[in-house]
């Protein structure tokens, strides 16, 4: 299990949603997810960590007071300094919605947004340190940045992260921070090697997230989103339509995936991937 991260990486995601008991019944029977509410007893709302196998993937809570009421899933970054991300943010452009604060004993957040809008969060860790299983059936695989203004988005996460781009075809860009790479191998001597045979580009064990442009005419608002993988996407799509949920891109191969988009009965979506290697090519 993964127990912490370097700066700059995507560590947690969580989803807000107006009934999140409701929102638990969901994603636990579409992931097998286990949920504790972690919030305090008499808390006006709650946080339900949830686990695979013991460890911690993410949660499902409250809608924060004066939010909108409307479901959505959130990416969290680590940080060392919530208080120095939020300095550099706004020095890059970016706005600061919520100021850093204390969450418990578990850590120290603050809620940000782009120059383009979509919102994001970074975690400065202290007990909780973030997602202890990813890349594993039911567990987070990737954030994914939907952007329409692609150079001012490299320019405000490279001064805020560190994080630098590389292209892995005609429309297709990944976020990269350098020496994550080296970082994941303390734990893993063979993933450079794993992903040569698997025929990744060069540099892509330092890949920390996806960068997707919003075509001309889409009517999506930029946004960050998250990416669950799964063992079998037209299985998953179809189990999210028996708990509810609705699925707006159905099944569909794509370079190293099968994926689908799908929509939970609150109106948070998300995609479910499973990784194909034959579909490199």
């Amino acid at each position: 299990m993964r127990d912490g991260y370097i700066a700059g990486v995507p560590c947690w995601v969580d989803t807000s949603q107006p009934d999140p008991k409701a929102a638990v019944d969901f994603y636990g029977g579409l992931f097998g997810w286990q949920f504790e509410n972690v919030m305090p007893a008499g808390s006006g709302g709650s946080y339900f960590i949830a686990r695979l196998g013991g460890g911690d993937v993410a949660a499902v809570g409250s809608v924060p007071e004066q939010a909108p009421s409307v479901a959505s899933w959130n990416t969290y970054v680590w940080v060392d300094s919530a208080d120095e991300a939020a300095t550099s943010v706004r020095g890059a452009g970016g706005n600061v919605v919520t100021e850093p604060f204390d969450v418990m004993d578990f850590g120290r957040m603050a809620v940000f947004t782009d120059p383009e809008g979509a919102a994001f969060c970074v975690w400065q860790a202290k007990q909780h340190k973030g997602a202890q299983v990813v890349n594993e059936p039911g567990s987070l695989n990737f954030n994914d940045l939907h952007a329409r203004d692609l150079e001012g988005a490299r320019s405000f996460y490279g001064s805020v992260f560190g994080w630098k781009t590389l292209a892995l075809g005609p429309g297709m860009e990944v976020w990269t921070l350098p020496g994550y790479g080296d970082f994941l191998e303390r734990d893993d001597p063979d993933l450079r090697q794993r992903m040569k045979d698997a025929q990744a580009p060069e540099g892509f064990e330092d890949v920390v997230a996806t960068l997707n442009p919003i075509a001309e005419g889409q009517a999506d608002a930029p946004h960050w989103g998250v990416t669950f993988a799964v063992d079998d996407a037209d299985a998953t799509a179809a189990k999210a339509t028996e708990l509810g949920g609705d699925v707006l891109v159905p099944p569909v191969d794509a370079p190293w995936v099968r994926l689908t988009v799908l929509r939970d009965p609150q109106g948070a979506t998300f995609v479910a991937s499973k990784f194909v290697p034959e579909n490199a090519a």
